[in-house]
């Protein structure tokens, strides 16, 4: 649900994203990504108004990034507004290239591990189950793939139940593999 609130003209309203969240859980979804605490008030109310609400099934879910380097995990305010959302699992997304983790985050490898790491043992304090969502996992892993490994094993270290592999430019589409494969 969070994903798709990120394309233009789309605003959901509380009551909204409630309703949503409810046909979502009859369909039998097993976790519901409710948005990222902090980022705005109406994701914080959809949290308060979610842990009223009855849910079959689902479990509702808040997103949100590792620390920053400068940070620890107490004084980080991602972090910090994720625990406050008070949701039963929590999802945080790391670096998997190890080019983002230079050129983006501009932090040594070693240092982007341990921000994966101690950011999952840090929220792991706080909620039922920690997931952890490997973003660019595919790049990553075509362009180093012993990098793309460690930064899985940081999360297993830290608590993540479950590692979410992802192909955030959608470069592994069988619909894709044919153009891409020209420009490899």
């Amino acid at each position: 649900m969070r994903d798709g609130t990120q394309s233009e003209h789309i605003a959901y309203s509380l009551t909204d994203k409630l309703d949503i969240a409810h046909v979502l859980d009859d369909l039998g979804v097993d976790y519901i990504e409710g948005g990222w605490p902090g980022s705005n008030p109406k994701d914080m109310g959809f949290f308060d108004q979610a842990r009223r609400e009855k849910w079959k099934h689902a479990r509702i879910t808040a997103f949100g990034s590792t620390r920053h380097a400068r940070n620890s995990g107490e004084s980080d305010p991602n972090l910090q507004a994720l625990v406050e959302s008070r949701a039963p699992v929590l999802i945080i997304f790391g670096k998997s290239w190890d080019f983002h983790v230079t050129d983006a985050l501009r932090v040594k490898l070693e240092d982007n591990l341990e921000m994966i790491s101690s950011s999952l043992q840090y929220l792991s304090k706080h909620c039922d189950e920690t997931l952890y969502d490997a973003e660019h996992f595919f790049d990553g892993y075509k362009h180093n793939p012993t990098y793309a490994m460690k930064t899985l094993d940081a999360a297993v270290t830290g608590g993540a139940r479950c590692l979410i592999l992802c192909d955030t430019t959608a470069a592994r589409c069988p619909t894709r593999s044919a153009t891409l494969s020209a420009w490899s």
